[in-house]
């Protein structure tokens, strides 16, 4: 049997063919419902603009999606994991300048998310106002039409809380329903207008660019039709590598039937103009508009469900790379990976709300619609180039070739887009909010980071043993435990000697320093115990993979416990006898956290980062609750940090006389 390395079983069956198709393709899968009608528009049906655009679309699906991402991107896979902090966490030790590229695709990534529930599914409720009694009721951009799209969408976010782990098995037969419909429709028109394959002719793409007015603007509408490409990366993990090979084949297949099917029925139209019909439900048969509509729809709402999770998930794993600040992550069910962050709930539910009231209505969606993902793509393209540089072992030549061609069709496309800045100015806003968020919670870490300093534990091991000898001194814990960013063996923040010594000294029958290190491997759980001095000073390494959700109070009693029955540990005693009713020993872990001195002068960019980050961390969650400690067992002591002491203080003292 196939395995990835986190143990998720890759095997090819039926079952998690069907398994993939309800994840991976919701978004590039209900592109048809817009991509050819935004290419379109309002201008004058000829054979240059339907046929160059449906070529456009066709060659995009093959570069961007089939050989980007479906044959290389994938390859790019930790321990069965993709997505963009996947993929820096692979390649962040071949490059200082990643950080950046990193934080912008991630952005861009999360951005676009709130877009995609709102013109997915208004597209789909949209296409109800073609079934005959509903012409004048539902209208794109009336109340009705927008308060259905509302409902679905805060219902969908409602339900995020229960997990999807109830429905979700439903999404691969509603998926394989909704593309075997697409083939279907598109194979009836292709049968009428059979001229229409030779669109495939990249000539047309070219000529389209080229020679049609503005055609090279087209691009920005093109792209519409590979928004989803990078979620086949993301979602990387949840089906594995072979499955979503194959099922790519049927879904191309499928989208491009579907994309000929609607460009032949537009050729039907000689010289008139669309006048904002939509080719999709066009090409559907009257008899099947009404169950089309509901299969759309249902495909709408598991194509925003999988950007919903998506988004969870890279929150999830920025908080554990560190580029996020802790927030509530809970698991609402027991599948392997599903999470279910609330404050990101919120503010993707009040994000789509606003995109829908804000634009009304799909078509005027399209226009904002991309700009991010391009980004986001410019992004993993610079990243991969890493990875098939020194992980791949690409020659150099290959990896120039890599770059130039997808940079330049990656550029293209972004510059295409750029006019959609003046539809889309309130994006910058929500953007620029989490790029700050990002690289203030990143560099204001790493500034942290340069001004802690590390002792040897081995100087100060005779004196804990004295300390936890000396009865005159009142004991604060049986077994204390401090966490250390300290990785290494030997070493301990001097900090943490200072809190055991300094004023009240902390005395404890053992002195644990427990570090938690966060691997570049998604689900590592492992440990490594050191004993500096037997049964007294213990050093603890677990090693917690990026996508775990720590539970150190739950690893750390595990441990003990494993220690005491491979007989490595003595459990002691209370001395005031209580062990005697409670057997249990009596734990006390310390946090450390810091808190800006006033004895600080700062350049312009250090006091800001800094004081963003501590803002963040008032807003975010206590450092007892991100790394999973019982409140009752916690003592939180706070320290200033010193960053740039103020040096230039002249008091002139005055003599009376």
């Amino acid at each position: 049997m196939n395995t990835t390395k986190n143990g998720v079983a890759s095997k090819v069956t039926a079952a998690s063919l069907l398994v993939a198709l309800g994840i991976i393709y919701g978004d590039i899968g209900t592109s048809p419902l817009y991509a050819l009608r935004a290419v379109i528009g309002d201008r004058p049906i000829d054979l240059t603009l339907v046929y160059g655009g449906v070529s456009c679309i066709f060659w995009t699906l093959v570069f961007q999606t089939t050989i980007k991402y479906v044959w290389l991107t994938l390859r790019a896979d930790n321990h069965g994991e993709g997505g963009i902090f996947s993929l820096y966490a692979l390649v962040r030790r071949f490059g200082k300048k990643l950080v950046i590229p990193t934080i912008l695709g991630a952005t861009t990534l999360l951005a676009d998310g709130i877009i995609t529930p709102p013109i997915s599914v208004s597209t789909a409720i949209e296409g109800l106002g073609m079934v005959k009694g509903l012409e004048n009721t539902i209208i794109p951009g009336n109340t009705l039409t927008i308060g259905i799209v509302v409902a679905i969408l805060s219902l969908l976010f409602f339900f995020q809380r229960f997990g999807t782990h109830v429905i979700g098995k439903f999404f691969g037969p509603i998926m394989a329903v909704w593309f075997t419909m697409l083939l279907v429709v598109g194979l009836h028109e292709i049968a009428i207008h059979p001229d229409i394959i030779k669109a495939l002719n990249p000539y047309y793409g070219y000529n389209l660019l080229l020679n049609y007015p503005n055609g090279f603007w087209l691009l920005g509408a093109v792209f519409l039709c590979t928004t989803g490409a990078e979620a086949l990366y993301s979602d990387l993990g949840h089906c594995g590598i072979k499955n979503i090979r194959i099922t790519w084949i049927y879904v191309k297949i499928s989208l491009v039937t579907c994309y000929l099917g609607q460009a032949a029925w537009l050729m039907h139209q000689g010289e008139n103009l669309l006048n904002g019909r939509n080719p999709f439900f066009e090409i559907i048969p009257t008899w099947f508009l009404l169950p089309s509509i509901i299969i759309a729809t249902c495909a709408t709402i598991i194509a925003s469900q999988a950007l919903i999770s998506g988004s969870f998930t890279l929150i999830s794993e920025g908080m554990n790379l560190n580029f996020w600040p802790r927030v509530t992550v809970k698991q609402p069910s027991d599948s392997k990976g599903q999470v279910y962050i609330p404050s990101v709930n919120s503010i993707l539910w009040f994000g789509c709300i606003l995109m829908m009231v804000y634009f009304k209505e799909s078509a005027h969606m399209e226009a904002a619609y991309g700009f991010s993902i391009t980004i986001t793509m410019l992004m993993t393209t610079y990243l991969l180039s890493f990875f098939i540089n020194y992980r791949l072992k690409w020659n150099k030549l290959k990896v120039i070739l890599f770059l130039s061609i997808f940079g330049t069709i990656e550029i293209a496309f972004f510059i295409a887009n750029v006019a959609k800045i003046k539809e889309r100015w309130m994006f910058l806003f929500f953007e620029l909010f989490i790029f700050t968020v990002m690289y203030v919670w990143f560099f204001a870490r790493k500034i942290n980071n340069r001004f802690t300093k590390f002792v040897e534990l081995g100087k100060y091991s005779s004196t804990l043993t004295e300390l936890s000898e000396d009865d005159a001194i009142p004991k604060f814990a049986t077994h204390l435990i401090y966490l250390s960013k300290a990785d290494r063996r030997h070493e301990i923040e001097e900090k943490i000697m200072k809190s055991i010594f300094a004023k009240k000294p902390k005395r404890a029958d053992v002195y644990w320093f427990l570090h938690l290190n966060r691997t570049e491997d998604p689900f590592t759980l492992s440990y490594d115990v050191s004993e500096l001095v037997d049964d007294k000073v213990i050093k603890v390494n677990i090693n917690v993979g990026f996508r775990i959700q720590p539970k150190t109070e739950l690893y750390f009693k595990n441990i003990v416990k494993e220690l005491v029955a491979n007989k490595e540990l003595n459990l002691h005693i209370r001395p005031d006898g209580s062990s005697k009713y409670n057997s249990e020993p009596d734990f006390k872990f310390v946090v450390i956290e810091k808190f800006l001195s006033i004895e600080n002068e700062f350049a312009l960019r250090e006091g800001m980062i800094l004081n963003s980050y501590f803002l963040l961390k008032r807003m975010g969650l206590s450092d007892e609750k991100a790394f999973g400690l019982e409140k009752s067992d916690v003592e939180v002591e706070q320290i200033p940090l010193v960053y740039q002491p103020i040096t230039n203080i002249k008091l002139d003292r005055k003599i009376r006389h």
